[in-house]
């Protein structure tokens, strides 16, 4: 009788790891597959007959074998991810690199606007007004907008 009641509970762990399984391919990143492979591999240890509740040697085997499914899984998913770090712009790395205008920027107002690093910034000149189209250097950044002049 105890061993329908771990061939139930086996087969139980085996469809709710394959679920997150399922979870994890949807949602990518949501990290279900370290239980999932957890699991499924003491779902199989159940259906083997492994009475990892009951007996000391069948605890110590679960523990393992869910501590080493556990880490190869963790292994296995940070090799298959990229290793960039995400790319993070803030206007204080943006002094000293260069941009072009896209709308006339002048010394008194935030009306001005600039293209660097592929993004868009609010922006006043350290002096005269620059039209859109001229190319510009990123001298300092004040608040939330940058302070450039022209190249």
């Amino acid at each position: 009788m105890v061993l329908l009641e771990g061939v139930a509970l086996g087969w139980l762990l085996i469809l709710a790891g394959a679920v997150l399984l399922l979870v994890e391919v949807h949602s990518p990143g949501f990290f279900a597959t370290v239980p999932a492979t957890v699991m499924i591999a003491l779902g199989i240890l159940l259906l083997l007959g492994v009475d990892i509740y009951n007996s000391g040697w069948g605890a110590i085997v679960g523990v393992t074998v869910a501590i080493v499914a556990g880490g190869i899984t963790v292994y296995l998913y940070s090799r298959m991810t990229p290793d960039e770090s995400p790319t993070t712009v803030s206007r204080d790395s943006l002094i000293g690199r260069e941009g072009i205008v896209t709308k006339a920027v002048d010394h008194k107002t935030l009306n001005g606007k600039v293209n660097v690093s592929s993004a868009e910034w609010s922006a006043h000149s350290t002096g005269a007004t620059i039209p859109a189209g001229k190319k510009v250097k990123v001298v300092d950044s004040e608040g939330v907008h940058i302070v450039v002049e022209e190249v």
